[in-house]
């Protein structure tokens, strides 16, 4: 778990530096992924000054209540999305990245374990993505959290920079 960790928090080092450069807000939603990627960015540098928060909604009636999933599957695209958009406005965050998944062992909604659907929105438009991820469900986690903060630094690179 070592490395991991550690990719996880250069990940989270480089949101960090992307945020300030940026200039902008970041928040979070997570399902399977239980506040890994949370923990990360709230350790990462100057955290307090980019970092909104997070909503950990793992069972399936908080992301209906609190994060406004419609009825149906929560592994879906249409779950990611509307997590993604939710949080946003609940935090006020500048940049938002969701996931939801079935983690493992056992499929959810019909879909195999390791299936992710992974959303980041701002201001000008969203995107959600689905990847299939192998492992054990510790590692499919781990991998689920890599994935989204990965996705949160895609998202700030193609942002400009505020002028340093």
């Amino acid at each position: 778990m070592g490395t991991q960790r550690s990719h996880r928090d250069q990940l989270a080092a480089e949101v960090a530096h992307l945020a300030s450069a940026r200039g902008v807000s970041i928040g979070v939603a997570e399902s399977l992924t239980g506040g890994m990627v949370s923990a990360s960015l709230a350790a990462a540098e100057g955290a307090s000054e980019w970092y909104r928060g997070a909503v950990v909604s793992y069972s399936s009636a908080v992301k209906h209540d609190l994060l406004e999933v419609p009825a149906g599957p929560v592994v879906s695209e249409q779950a990611a999305l509307a997590m993604v958009r939710r949080v946003r406005s609940l935090l006020g965050a500048d940049v938002a990245a969701a996931v939801t998944g079935a983690g493992g062992p056992d499929p959810q909604d019909g879909c195999a374990p390791g299936t992710i659907y992974l959303g980041v929105a701002d201001a000008t438009g969203e995107r959600v993505v689905r990847r299939e991820l192998h492992g054990e469900p510790e590692q499919v986690c781990v991998r689920a959290a890599e994935e989204v903060l990965e996705a949160i630094v895609a998202w700030l690179r193609s942002l400009p920079a505020t002028g340093d």
